[in-house]
């Protein structure tokens, strides 16, 4: 038989003091704090975030619907409607919608007002309904200089030059032009006679140009700025450049927009050296320059080789902001590559990667066909093709002859997909 260690033996009566003592004194003051529930605070709900539908557009009325519903209902038309459909018309530039509302105005037999006769007109003008336009114009028993601004602007933008003119003289015979003074005219008379130029460009016509010039002195409109900016042009487009001179000599007060007009006329006439005098006292005289001012200035220093005169101006470029401007990006590329700078050519051709126009990927592709840089034109080609641009067809038959023999057929044949 196993004999148990006495340390293992339990003393009950150890026990029995232990538990003695635990209980309590019923003389001593016993405080019983509250037992407190422990707060449980219930879990947030998961909420399943569900894939969002994409909501659809709601459906627009348009203009054939409105009155669809008008006329099903038997309602009249208010002026006001007419007002509203005719100017969202305007902006859309819907053809079949225009013509569609001319249409229903006619049967309506609505009385319109002058100033809602000129908008239908002008709706007319600006969808390309402008035969319909042009019967509106000569139905109409009363016309304002509104009136005509938007048949002879709409002359000039659909090739009808000639029928421009003879709409202009029509005028002077029809309205009263003596009693209207330059405050009374507006921005109506101005666009008209700009379109006239336009016109007298486009058909050569100096001397009706010149006897517009000449009523325009007659009638005081002479110092208006902006006709004075297009008479510029329109002499130095006909090659006259002393009646281009003479008008910006007679302007109190240039803008910007005049003196950029007479830069553009130096540098088109060849007076490279007349053009960086004349940015500089424009400079002087502290008129803003804009992009077109820069373009023609860098592209006098280009043909005269001047490195020193165009990097002074590239650095005025660069504290105005205005290196990715297409005008003003195109116009460097030009002068790097003409003095044979490729590398400034480069650098300036990958500022504003987004902002070039057709004419920069022509010039950045006219430098490397130069240089002899061959494999780097036909990136360019592929770039461009990418880009949405097409090489313009005198560059691309120089880029067939001088390349074509450095690369191989099946590039080339690429080249004439595009």
């Amino acid at each position: 038989m196993e004999t148990i260690a006495p340390a293992a033996i339990l003393n009950v009566n150890n026990i029995n003091t232990q538990f003695k003592t635990l209980t309590p004194n019923p003389n001593k003051i016993q405080i019983q704090l509250p037992l407190h529930r422990p707060e449980c605070k219930p879990p947030k709900p998961i909420r399943i975030k569900t894939a969002t539908k994409k909501s659809k557009p709601k459906p627009v009325a348009t203009t054939s619907d409105i009155l669809y519903l008008l006329d099903s209902l038997k309602l009249p038309i208010p002026l006001d409607i007419y007002t509203s459909l005719i100017k969202e018309c305007t902006e859309l530039g819907d053809p079949l919608k225009a013509i569609e509302l001319h249409e229903h105005i006619r049967r309506s037999r609505i009385h319109l007002s002058l100033p809602l006769i000129n908008r239908l007109l002008l709706m007319c003008a600006s969808c390309g309904c402008f035969e319909h336009a042009r019967q509106l114009f000569d139905e109409m028993s009363m016309r304002d200089f509104n009136s005509w601004a938007v048949v002879i602007g709409g002359s000039v933008e659909n090739g009808a030059y000639n029928e421009a003119i003879k709409l202009f003289i029509r005028m002077l015979h029809d309205k009263d032009l003596e009693n209207v003074g330059e405050n009374q005219m507006g921005f109506s008379v101005p666009g008209i006679i700009i379109c006239v130029f336009r016109a007298c460009i486009y058909i050569e016509d100096f001397e009706f140009g010149r006897q517009v010039h000449a009523w325009l002195w007659k009638m005081g409109y002479s110092k208006n700025t902006a006709l004075s900016s297009f008479l510029i042009s329109f002499y130095g487009k006909l090659k006259y450049s002393e009646g281009a001179q003479s008008v910006f000599e007679q302007v109190c007060c240039p803008n910007t927009a005049v003196w950029t007009s007479w830069i553009v006329t130096c540098c088109n006439d060849n007076n490279f050296v007349d053009v960086i005098n004349v940015f500089k006292e424009m400079g002087r005289e502290g008129v803003r320059k804009n992009g077109y001012t820069f373009s023609s200035t860098i592209k006098a220093c280009g043909k005269m080789g001047d490195v020193d005169c165009g990097r002074q101006i590239h650095a005025n470029v660069m504290k105005l902001g205005l290196e990715s401007d297409g005008f003003v990006q195109c116009s460097l590329v030009d002068f790097y590559g003409k003095c044979g700078i490729l590398s400034d050519a480069t650098k300036t051709f990958e500022i504003g990667r987004n902002k070039r126009n057709g004419a920069c990927w022509n010039a950045m592709l006219t430098n490397y066909m130069q240089h002899g840089l061959y494999i780097e034109a036909i990136k360019v080609f592929y770039e461009m093709k990418i880009a949405g641009f097409k090489p313009c067809e005198s560059v691309f038959n120089e880029a067939m002859s001088v390349c074509g023999n450095r690369v191989s057929e099946d590039n080339m044949d690429e080249l004439k997909l595009m």
